[in-house]
């Protein structure tokens, strides 16, 4: 039988590495998880307890809004102004999406669909490549990364594409390969999208996600960002509420607009207890990404000073709860899912292939913040006995 839309589907190459992080602790052995990207830091107590009240109300369990609770838009609309001193419309240009990836998904509906062809980036979150796949639009992969300047690949990719792209799809700081990108820069890629008609869609995942001085931007601050773009904000990694499933897409009023009415023949929005909860999370503790932000640093330092320290060199990031890591040298020949594989079952450490991520993801691994520091070391002393090549 033949399944429209998932046929086409690669093997999910991440599951390899799950089975064998599963078939390793069933047989007794301690994996260190440092793979999928699952943040452990608590969500805001004064977010839980006002969901935990809220949930009470017999009121609250009704259908909601699918665009939102209007007060949680206005809190939104308020951290914008707060933050990057952005002025968006809570009435014309929020709307709330059950989790970022449902709301990009849902979002190449209204942009593209068969015929028409989206830039997005590669390596890269696999959503990001598959939902303009999923609306029936061709995708060109654009490089980006280590030693890759993704604006100038950019425009070579759309002065080569036939047809022109419609949607470009970015998001800064870049899961998996961290990279980061300035006001300046994101004003070049403004520019350019409003002389070639085309929109943009910004997923601003990691957007309080930042670490040495460094501050993301949004693609609203620029001047004409409302013009072409919109960016999806979520709760998830700056809130640390990733089970709670609290995003918004931004800025042009036409799309999300369109995007608005689209989901209001999908969806009746999230359990109203959860808008009522993320509403108090986002006014009352404006300060929780920073505590977040101090835990990831730590763990950051801790991670990349281990890997330096055992002869894996390793740069740093700015930005995301993630470390991008070139396989070290001796061991580049096994490819990054085999070494992937090998770090599960000798050191007992999972670790996410690069291959995963698309293409230009071959030859790393991502490791994801996921762990205290002490695990952490221990991971890194496993890493060490586990790869003697290293010296």
């Amino acid at each position: 039988m033949e399944f429209r839309r998932i046929t086409g589907l690669p093997p999910y190459v991440f599951a390899a590495i799950n089975q064998l992080r599963d078939e390793a602790r069933r047989a007794g052995e301690d994996v260190i998880d440092l793979g999928f990207g699952n943040p452990d830091i608590p969500s805001p107590q004064v977010a839980v307890d006002k969901l935990a009240e809220a949930a009470r109300n017999p009121r609250n369990h009704r259908y909601s809004s699918s665009r939102g609770i209007p007060n949680l838009r206005l809190a939104v609309s308020n951290l914008y102004k707060r933050r990057f001193d952005v002025d968006l419309d809570p009435d014309g240009e929020v709307v709330f999406t059950i989790g970022a990836k449902e709301g990009l998904s849902h979002l190449m509906w209204v942009l593209v669909g068969p015929g028409d062809t989206a830039l997005v980036p590669s390596p890269s979150y696999p959503i990001h490549i598959y939902a303009p796949l999923f609306a029936g639009a061709d995708v060109r992969y654009v490089r980006v990364g280590p030693g890759e300047d993704f604006f100038a690949n950019l425009q070579a990719s759309w002065e080569e594409a036939w047809p022109k792209p419609k949607v470009a799809v970015f998001s800064f700081p870049h899961n998996p390969t961290t990279e980061c990108v300035d006001l300046a820069w994101m004003q070049r890629i403004v520019d350019f999208a409003r002389e070639r008609d085309m929109v943009l869609v910004h997923d601003f995942a990691y957007s309080d996600t930042y670490f040495d001085g460094y501050e993301p931007p949004s693609v609203l601050q620029v001047p004409g960002g409302k013009d072409v773009a919109v960016e999806l904000y979520t709760l998830t990694k700056s809130f640390s509420m990733a089970g709670w499933r609290v995003a918004f897409a931004v800025g042009n009023r036409e799309v999300v607009g369109a995007l608005t009415k689209l989901k209001s023949y999908l969806d009746y929005g999230t359990f109203q207890p959860i808008q009522i909860a993320s509403i108090v999370a986002l006014n009352e503790a404006p300060e929780y990404p920073h505590a977040v932000n101090a835990i990831y640093e730590s763990r950051r330092d801790a991670l990349v000073d281990g890997l330096n320290r055992i002869g894996w060199p390793v740069a740093k990031p700015q930005g995301t709860m993630f470390v991008w890591c070139a396989l070290p040298e001796p061991y580049q020949e096994l490819g990054s899912l085999d070494f992937a594989k090998y770090l599960v079952n000798e050191a007992h450490v999972a670790t996410s292939p690069g291959v995963g991520f698309g293409p230009g993801g071959e030859g790393y691994v991502r490791f994801a913040l996921v762990e205290n520091e002490q695990r952490i070391g221990q991971a890194v002393r496993n890493l060490r006995r586990a790869l003697p090549k290293l010296g």
